[in-house]
């Protein structure tokens, strides 16, 4: 919460802090919190709309196939109700698999740990799971056409939807 501080040498010290910031110190907290969130999704604009735009002319047919499937699960547990966050996050893992990268496969599984709560959190806002599957099927519409701009596009545009929600939320 940023109320003391380790020094080398001095051990651990209180920060001095304003005034405001003492009353309502998990105020503080939401907001750091609702920082690291908004920053980890524009990383995420920065890595998945390149990721798809490269699956779309990398990815073989096996793994259309692959990321087809996981949508169909996607869209057969929203329709039961289900939450469908981890086929939410194994399309995103399955479209940077296609891209041909395996580091940054490593790279994806470490954000994709720390928007973990986010994500469970921003799933359960109504209507968020179905547009998520839509923008999905818009990524994954425009791999199959191997039109890398247009997967790039939907790729940044699902994430923009996303960080609406998810900075609304918090």
């Amino acid at each position: 919460m940023g109320l003391v501080e380790p020094r080398q040498g001095a051990g651990t010290i209180v920060c001095e802090r304003p005034a405001d910031s003492a009353v309502n110190p998990f105020a503080d907290a939401l907001k750091r919190r609702q920082e690291l969130v908004s920053e980890l999704l524009d990383f995420r604009k920065m890595l998945e709309p390149p990721l798809a735009a490269r699956a779309a002319t990398h990815a073989s047919p096996d793994e259309i196939l692959e990321m087809e499937e996981i949508l169909q699960r996607q869209e057969a547990k929203l329709a039961l109700g289900e939450s469908a966050m981890e086929e939410d996050a194994e399309f995103h893992y399955n479209v940077a698999l296609a891209s041909g990268n395996s580091v940054v496969l490593k790279v994806l599984d470490l954000l994709m740990d720390l928007l973990r709560d986010t994500r469970q959190r921003s799933l359960q806002v109504p209507g968020r799971q179905q547009k998520s599957l839509a923008g999905h099927r818009r990524i994954l519409a425009a791999i199959k056409r191997r039109d890398g701009e247009a997967a790039k596009s939907a790729m940044r545009r699902h994430i923009e939807d996303v960080e609406e929600i998810v900075l609304n939320k918090f």
